[in-house]
């Protein structure tokens, strides 16, 4: 049995974590993700992160439990995962031609050790066609991914520049999170 649990079912997250250990099982939240009023985008990741650890954390106790999770935010709205064809077509239009923030919360509960931390990158689309959303739309990556993209993906052609981790866009910003994990003493220097 690893000591470290991945309290999430997202394959990205978990593929990302295989950078810093192979030493992990996945075991999804079932936590209620609603955010108290009056939250600021910037900290709702860390936020639902937290929750996310807190309910697996509560099954697993003498295991570490990371919990993520990752917002695109546009002009001070979140933009979450697309709820249909015409959410996503409504998000892509309004992040074409411009500059968006992600950020992604994690969370570490190790023991009576909690570090939650949050991570920001600024990415850059290109301008968009009416032709190129839909041909992006057609491929149904958008509509598991906040934001209606993911820059992993066929998404990757939307974008112009970013500024920031990389990995952290995809949902997990390997670098930061392993040196948390260090600094916790869950893994080795």
């Amino acid at each position: 049995m690893s000591s470290i649990i991945l309290a999430s079912k997202s394959p990205r997250r978990q593929e990302l974590l295989h950078h810093i250990t192979d030493d992990f099982e996945v075991v999804v939240s079932e936590a209620e993700e609603t955010l108290p009023k009056g939250i600021l985008p910037e900290e709702a990741p860390v936020y639902l992160s937290r929750i996310k650890a807190q309910a697996v954390a509560g099954e697993h106790p003498d295991r570490v439990v990371i919990g993520a999770d990752t917002v695109v935010i546009l002009d001070g709205e979140v933009l979450g995962k697309p709820r249909d064809e015409d959410d996503a077509v409504r998000m892509l239009r309004a992040l074409s031609g411009k500059v968006h923030t992600v950020v992604t919360g994690c969370t570490i509960l190790s023991g009576r050790q909690i570090a939650s931390f949050s991570d920001r990158t600024s990415v850059e689309f290109y301008a968009l066609s009416d032709r190129e959303i839909e041909e992006y739309i057609a491929t149904g990556e958008p509509f598991d991914k906040a934001g209606a993209y993911g820059i992993q993906g066929k998404g990757s052609v939307l974008v112009k520049r970013i500024e920031g981790d990389f990995f952290n866009v995809m949902g997990l910003p390997v670098g930061r999170l392993k040196r948390e994990l260090v600094g916790l003493g869950v893994l080795p220097v």
